[in-house]
């Protein structure tokens, strides 16, 4: 997409997200990647995704040296560490969705799955979700974690496309806004599902997974 395009589709799944409940507030935040090492756009530090302006949007480089737009989300660090350590994300999104940050509150299933694998578009659409341990927004510590989690997922031969940040929320990641946002809402889906499902629902069995690889190459 053109520089233009980029800020416009920024801003119309910032405004579905905020319309669907997704984000409240000013918390979230958006970022793209773009073509030929340009750099990154990212939605400004304590602005509602409801209600972006195009030309509001931060510009900054490979570096992350602001070069115009409004002061860039405190959360630039981490969103640049996830592109460094994925170099096929183009899209990373941030949101405190309520089902995420309250299955952090209850407890996960399991530091390196929050969730159990209870449905095969979450295996087919997410994947493994890892949680990271609580750190204060704009930590760069948070940052390296995030990335430490990617590689170990990379180096595991199951690549991931989201992260659980303890208290603060999901980040997810894929080619294009749409496509991030497609992965956010299933995974928030799924979190739903577990929180109130009673009793639990049993994973999906080996042979189910494999199954899915098979014919529709989950990365599980």
């Amino acid at each position: 997409m053109m520089m233009d395009s980029l800020r416009t589709e920024i801003c119309r799944v910032g405004r579905s997200l905020f319309e669907r409940g997704y984000v409240h507030a000013t918390a979230g935040n958006i970022s793209v990647r773009l073509p030929d090492e340009q750099g990154f756009l990212i939605t400004p530090t304590d602005a509602c995704l409801g209600f972006l302006n195009p030309q509001d949007l931060a510009l900054v480089a490979l570096d992350g040296q602001q070069l115009s737009g409004a002061r860039a989300s405190k959360t630039l660090a981490l969103h640049r560490r996830i592109y460094e350590a994925e170099p096929q994300a183009g899209c990373v999104i941030h949101t405190h969705s309520s089902h995420l940050v309250a299955l952090s509150l209850a407890g996960v299933w399991r530091e390196q799955d929050i969730l159990p694998p209870i449905t095969p578009y979450y295996v087919m659409k997410v994947g493994h979700v890892p949680l990271i341990r609580y750190h204060r927004p704009g930590d760069p510590a948070a940052a390296e974690a995030a990335a430490a989690a990617i590689l170990r997922a990379q180096r595991s031969g199951a690549p991931i496309r989201a992260l659980l940040m303890d208290r603060l929320g999901p980040n997810v990641w894929h080619d294009s806004p749409a496509q991030a946002m497609a992965v956010l809402e299933e995974l928030e889906e799924t979190a739903r599902l577990w929180l109130i499902s009673d009793p639990k629902p049993a994973p999906l069995s080996d042979q189910q997974i494999d199954e899915l690889r098979q014919h529709f190459g989950a990365r599980w």
